[in-house]
């Protein structure tokens, strides 16, 4: 493990150390250490390096919009190999949320959420890709 010195403005450590306390953090250097793998990892997710990996895939849609709800069910019907598992809630008369498990390449698993999230009348679309290792089934 190295040690290192870095500079930060007061406003920012301020910000730095409120964080650390409600997410309890025993010191500053575990809380810098999860920033900046978080940080790596939004880089490598913006630059496709990610590779093999899980997605969870949420969204909310209106289940009353013109065949939406039979597009999206296709959509997972047509990507059987990425997709594991779906839970779906009704929020209200309107409106349901999925939940999708997702299992493959990153590319794979980004076009698969683009083309859901870009549905008309699917709103709060969100992709969140965790790396798998490499014992992952």
């Amino acid at each position: 493990m190295q040690r290192i010195t870095i500079t930060i403005d007061d406003d920012l450590l301020a910000e730095l150390d409120d964080m650390m306390r409600r997410r309890g953090y025993p010191n500053r250097s575990e809380a810098l250490r999860d920033l900046a793998r978080a940080g790596m990892k939004e880089v490598a997710l913006d630059e496709g390096e990610l590779g093999a990996c899980f997605g969870v895939l949420s969204y909310v849609y209106d289940h009353e919009a013109r065949d939406l709800a039979k597009r999206l069910t296709s959509s997972h019907h047509h990507h059987h190999d990425i997709s594991v598992a779906s839970l779906h809630v009704h929020i209200d008369a309107g409106r349901c949320l999925e939940v999708s498990i997702l299992k493959g390449s990153s590319a794979d698993i980004r076009h698969f959420a683009d083309g859901i999230t870009a549905q008309k009348s699917v709103e709060h679309g969100e992709l969140k890709l965790i790396p798998r290792n490499d014992g992952d089934a």
